[in-house]
């Protein structure tokens, strides 16, 4: 199994992002991300066994309870960088998600999950980018744009996810739900 885990992004959010690939996705040919897919990544965990998925399901349970996380989303840019560019994603600004990550890691790598190697980069994938394409058209789009603030909520909750990798997208299916503050 083909395992992350991530925040769910509000309907209202949804529904901006949906609004801004409405827009967008016109002004280049590039591998958009179906609005259904987006949600932010707090650890990509990979490849792990089915019958580990208990051990794994308590490790993410154990976590310390903390305060629900406000998530503002926000700004667009390109990974690496605007002049070569393979991800177009969509900023978060989220006190407290690094923290929340930085326990995932250690909690996952407990039971033998390796560490990420990269510091904590929270975003959403808006495209991929795998061909050069004139991404000019794309630049003056997000110029138009009246704003760059795609709305804010609070996260309550995070989720194992499973990922099935398919020729034109991946599929994802929410394998279960871990709540932040515990009653």
């Amino acid at each position: 199994m083909r395992l992350f885990t991530a925040l769910d992004l509000s309907p209202a959010v949804t529904r901006n992002l949906e609004d801004l690939l409405r827009r967008l996705r016109p002004a280049a040919r590039i591998q958009w991300s179906p609005p259904s897919n987006l949600h932010v990544t707090t650890k990509f965990i990979g490849e792990w066994p089915e019958s580990r998925l208990p051990e794994l399901n308590a490790a993410l349970a154990a976590l310390p309870p903390r305060e629900p996380i406000p998530v503002g989303i926000r700004r667009l840019g390109f990974f690496p960088n605007p002049h070569a560019p393979r991800i177009f994603w969509c900023g978060i600004e989220a006190p407290g998600l690094p923290e929340l990550a930085a326990t995932t890691d250690a909690a996952t790598a407990a039971v033998g999950i390796p560490r990420e190697k990269h510091a904590f980069s929270p975003h959403l994938t808006l495209a991929r980018i795998k061909n050069q394409v004139p991404l000019q058209p794309l630049r003056e789009a997000i110029a138009a744009l009246p704003s760059l603030e795609f709305g804010a909520f609070e996260a309550r909750a995070f989720f194992l996810y499973q990922s099935v990798l398919q020729p034109s997208r991946s599929v994802y299916t929410k394998l279960a739900e871990f709540p932040l503050t515990k009653s």
